[in-house]
């Protein structure tokens, strides 16, 4: 089966995702081809193409622009294919954040006519380190307010992979 990947990362993780489902599928013995949406130069065939993923991390409420953007542009001939959506979040991570992690989905296909087979809500990353005032402030009293997490201690991922596997697995045999 020839897989396409479309994703869009700010931080690392949603990258590091589509990566692992790239090779997880490749394992798999399917055909992959990886796209990152953020690449101004980004061009993509659907020709061949019998599965689509896409993978998009969440800030502020939203996709990333490249993200939303590319989909919407694509969104009518995306509609030939099965979708997966893979939304990453920090909301996903915890249980009372998934309804807000589904809006994040719902908004984004308002937004850009896509429509999915389904859609993943996977848990992201904190890299503490690599945040300025501002943004560690937004995460302790926005993000994980009320949350049991202190993000000043580690960074932490909290991606469930096998959770991951499973979903990505189930779409691509259906």
């Amino acid at each position: 089966m020839n897989i396409l990947i479309i994703f869009a990362t700010i931080e690392g993780q949603t990258g590091k995702i589509a990566r692992y489902v790239e090779t997880l599928l490749q394992d798999a013995d399917h055909q992959v081809t990886l796209v990152d949406a953020g690449d101004k130069a980004v061009s993509f065939s659907l020709d061949n193409v019998d599965k689509v993923i896409l993978a998009g991390s969440v800030h502020e409420r939203r996709h990333p622009k490249p993200f939303e953007v590319l989909i919407a542009a694509n969104a009518k001939t995306l509609q030939a294919f099965e979708t997966m959506m893979l939304s990453v979040s920090m909301s996903a991570a915890f249980p009372e954040g998934l309804d807000e992690a589904q809006d994040y989905v719902d908004e984004m296909k308002m937004r850009t006519g896509l429509v999915t087979k389904s859609d993943v809500l996977v848990a992201g990353a904190i890299r503490s380190r690599e945040y300025d005032y501002y943004a560690s402030q937004v995460l302790r009293h926005v993000v994980l307010h009320n949350r049991d997490f202190d993000p000043d201690t580690e960074e932490h991922e909290f991606t469930d992979w096998a959770q991951l596997d499973k979903a990505v697995s189930q779409f691509v045999s259906d």
